[in-house]
């Protein structure tokens, strides 16, 4: 619908952040080529803020789309909706009816809910991830669902905080020169442990900028022919083992988290994943 000035608007209303009805709304836009203003209106619980938004889009002859797990508010957005000549459109109210009947019990209609596990998951994801940084707690790794490894300075820790931000239980583990990796790496499926590589220039002088600030390093750490050698090897175990490998150089830590993803999963990387 066109509001005065002839845009069309259109307010994506929800119980909650509202999130959900955005991405909806907008993910069925990009079958249209017209530009559309989506006005997202959250944390609308009551029955007077419904009047209130619903004044707004009649001012604004907005077309509203919303996600209320409320029935009575639902009800309420439709009959205010008429009211003001408003048209309404309710995203989640035949999902939760058609769901009620399959499962054989009612939804608990309680607004937030989707958001509270997705924020309490996050939690649990970062906790995980740095108890299990560096070769921490090697035995629990039995409970990851990613395990990176590779040898100092490819990125595992800042990659790891990254994918937990995003929901994964990962840990990382450090491979060693000369030295065999945890026999629990073993017991995982090769596709959850992914090996990261950089290319030897470049991590030699990533170490050799460490070394600069933290004077105890001992020479050999920043050496070109001895990091030439840590690769080689960790490449050798991560071929021996079957596990997958993200090359590190020069990748933001976006690209290389949906590399990974992709790996795990199977599935393609998508844009924006990860």
């Amino acid at each position: 619908m066109k509001d005065v000035s002839g845009a069309f608007v259109v307010f994506a209303v929800s119980d909650g952040t509202g999130t959900t009805a955005e991405r909806v709304l907008r993910a069925a836009l990009t079958q249209f080529p017209q530009e559309v203003e989506v006005r997202r209106i959250g944390e609308v619980r009551t029955v007077e803020r419904i009047r209130e938004v619903v004044r707004e889009a009649a001012q604004a002859r907005a077309l509203i789309v919303h996600t209320l797990v409320s029935a009575e508010l639902r009800q309420a957005i439709f009959e205010e909706g008429r009211r003001h000549h408003v048209h309404t459109l309710d995203l989640m109210g035949p999902l939760l009816e058609r769901l009620t009947d399959l499962l054989g019990i009612p939804p608990l209609a309680q607004p937030g809910l989707y958001r509270m596990e997705d924020f309490n998951r996050r939690i649990e994801a970062v906790d995980f991830a740095l108890r299990h940084d560096d070769g921490q707690n090697v035995e629990e790794l039995v409970h990851a669902e990613i395990v990176l490894v590779g040898v100092s300075r490819t990125g595992k820790t800042p990659l790891g905080i990254y994918l937990a931000y995003r929901g994964w239980l990962v840990g990382n583990v450090p491979i060693v020169l000369g030295v065999r990796p945890p026999s629990v790496l073993s017991r995982l499926p090769p596709e959850r442990v992914i090996g990261l590589t950089v290319d030897p220039v470049r991590l030699a002088q990533l170490r050799q900028a460490r070394a600069r600030r933290i004077s105890d390093l001992v020479s050999e750490y920043a050496d070109l022919r001895s990091v030439r050698a840590e690769v080689v090897y960790a490449l050798d175990l991560f071929h021996q083992h079957g596990w997958q490998v993200v090359d590190m150089t020069s990748k933001p830590v976006e690209e290389a988290a949906a590399e990974v993803v992709a790996l795990v999963t199977g599935r393609p990387t998508e844009q924006g994943e990860g």
